[in-house]
């Protein structure tokens, strides 16, 4: 890459190289950023096969097929190289074309991978049958030398666990286990779950530790919470004025109705 950099301007290359550190830096973890960050590669130096291909495994990451296919092709015009082979294949599976991955995997090309990359090509072609509801050929898919070596190499615990899953598609379960415990012996780096697929298979159940102290301690603080007791509010006694007025007036009318009747009698 540094080679192809040189043809560029000092201050260019500069800036090219930046963003494709960045674009390596956060792929695993961060492929959206990392996409962002091969879009400005690519319009800084577009005609550099490394920045293609930063920019291909970057779309990849994200599930753009299409685009990423397109940025494989384009690398692989400027170098002449086979090796992004099984990665372009992946990408028609990708994009909904499982026979066209199949038949790249029947191409002269893959005769001219390395062993780590035709082991990748076969996993590719394992997943197109599996696409095309092609359970037991895939299972024969993967059956290899590679698969039967006791040696453990960097794609050894991928292709353990492509075959296990395979074989468990098609109701062969003793034997997925069996493989999937191979898959966990050879996985150093922790790439597959064969683990958690192990653990499946026999019926073993994991709960998460830090949840349940979590929840546990939750309990503990309500319980431990004293109870607020709310103060009781007398309410004062309206009291209500007795109607005097209006009775002394009703007196005063009697007497002086009584006074009138009087003075006439006389």
């Amino acid at each position: 890459m540094r080679q192809e950099l040189m043809s560029l301007p000092k201050t260019l290359a500069e800036d090219v190289a930046r963003n494709l550190v960045m674009v390596a830096r956060l792929l695993d973890e961060e492929p959206e950023q990392a996409y962002e960050y091969s879009r400005v590669a690519l319009r800084l130096a577009s005609r550099v096969a490394a920045v293609r291909e930063a920019a291909g495994f970057a779309a990849y990451a994200t599930g753009k097929y299409s685009e990423a296919l397109a940025e494989f092709r384009a690398a692989r015009r400027m170098t002449g190289s086979v090796e992004l082979w099984p990665v372009m294949a992946d990408c028609e599976r990708g994009m909904g074309r499982p026979e066209r991955a199949l038949a790249m995997a029947g191409e002269p090309e893959v005769q001219k991978l390395d062993k780590a990359s035709q082991v990748e090509m076969r996993l590719v072609a394992a997943g197109a049958r599996k696409d095309m509801g092609q359970a037991d050929a895939a299972v024969v898919t993967l059956q290899s030398p590679e698969l039967a070596s006791n040696s453990v190499q960097p794609w050894t615990a991928r292709l353990r666990y492509a075959y296990a899953d395979a074989l468990l598609d098609v109701g062969r379960e003793d034997e997925a286990r069996e493989w999937f415990a191979k898959a966990l012996e050879a996985d150093q780096g922790g790439t597959t779950n064969a683990s958690d697929r192990l653990a499946e298979l026999d019926g073993v159940e994991f709960t998460d530790a830090l949840e349940e102290t979590a929840d546990e301690t939750a309990d503990e603080a309500v319980a431990e919470t004293p109870a607020v007791e709310t103060p009781a509010v007398e309410t004062p006694a309206v009291e209500t004025p007795a109607a005097e007025a209006p009775a002394a007036e009703a007196d005063a009318d009697a007497a002086a109705d009584a006074e009138d009747s009087g003075s006439k009698d006389a």
